[in-house]
């Protein structure tokens, strides 16, 4: 028999008031060890004040947070230490290098390190070469994964990422995507990844929360929470009115439009293959379907209802 795996973090209707201001009002989330967990909402829905609580940065007017297993506010230091986070973008002595930068940090954080161990961290983070470079050269996606770097000085099992994607080329935010998987696959890192680049969630997380007005909507199995929704499909077909008068016949799929040679379903998972199936038969060739539901689309239907 299996046990049930371990929570590394469990937040329980947290409430952050500043004044009048209602910051967070109904949080409530569990992440398990060695989730990538999406922590999604749009701008101004309680993300950083949550974050900041974890951290105990902010105190919470109410709710109760624990983090491996222990009370956030009578346990702060023994968990901070298993914590690692990049809050905003990371900042360093631009005039120092890459090396120099992680040495002090090793140092003001009491960490003793060995010069190996650094240039053995900025090699994992795709930085080598560069260890002897000022950082005031760096790219944008330089620094964000020199902050990387930062955050396992003190090898931590939890890592806190807001935003790291933010203000990145397509080339950077895939480096940051294939960082965060090398960071569970190959480190045994539980992440805590907040985001609002929805398709990265989409891409390398397993569960997620998403919280909007300071309330949480839904958490759980990205894969489970997609799948149950109704996508869209476009068909790309040898005869699109041969194929929209196959289809009629049946109530359970939605016509939504036709364009060119593509036809727009609206249909659950399961009735895509089935419907490539009735076409072949009747002798409708498919040359592509591509699903357009995607986290995106999920997510706004959430936050709008």
């Amino acid at each position: 028999m299996s046990s049930s795996p371990e929570k590394i973090v469990e937040i329980n209707h947290l409430v952050k008031h500043y004044g009048k201001f209602h910051a967070v009002e109904d949080v409530s989330f569990d992440v398990y060890r060695g989730d990538v967990f999406g922590f999604l909402g749009p701008n101004g829905a309680g993300k950083s004040t949550t974050i900041r609580t974890m951290l105990s940065l902010i105190k919470p007017t109410a709710g109760d947070l624990k983090l491996f297993g222990k009370d956030l506010l009578t346990n702060r230091s023994e968990i901070l230490s298993k914590i690692g986070c990049i809050v905003e973008k990371p900042d360093f002595y631009k005039y120092l290098s890459a090396e120099k930068n992680i040495e002090l940090f090793a140092r003001l954080s009491g960490v003793a390190v060995t010069k190996m161990k650094v240039h053995e961290i900025i090699e994992f983070v795709g930085l080598k070469g560069r260890e002897k470079d000022k950082v005031s050269g760096f790219s944008h996606g330089m620094k964000q994964r020199l902050g990387i770097a930062q955050t396992l000085i003190h090898d931590p099992e939890l890592i806190i990422l807001d935003e790291p994607t933010t203000g990145l080329d397509p080339q950077g935010i895939i480096d940051i995507r294939n960082l965060i998987l090398q960071l569970k696959n190959e480190r045994n890192k539980t992440i805590l990844l907040s985001s609002h680049i929805l398709s990265e969630i989409e891409l390398i997380a397993n569960r997620m929360v998403i919280i909007n007005k300071g309330r949480t909507i839904v958490q759980g199995s990205v894969t489970d929470l997609l799948n149950g929704q109704e996508l869209i499909v476009s068909f790309s077909v040898s005869d699109v009115q041969k194929a929209v008068q196959l289809l009629q016949s049946d109530s359970s799929i939605k016509i939504a439009s036709t364009e060119g040679n593509s036809i727009l379903l609206h249909v659950s998972q399961s009735q895509i293959p089935i419907i490539n199936k009735r076409f072949c038969e009747q002798g409708i060739d498919v040359f592509s379907i591509e699903t357009k539901r995607k986290l995106e689309d999920y997510f706004l239907k959430l936050i709008n209802n």
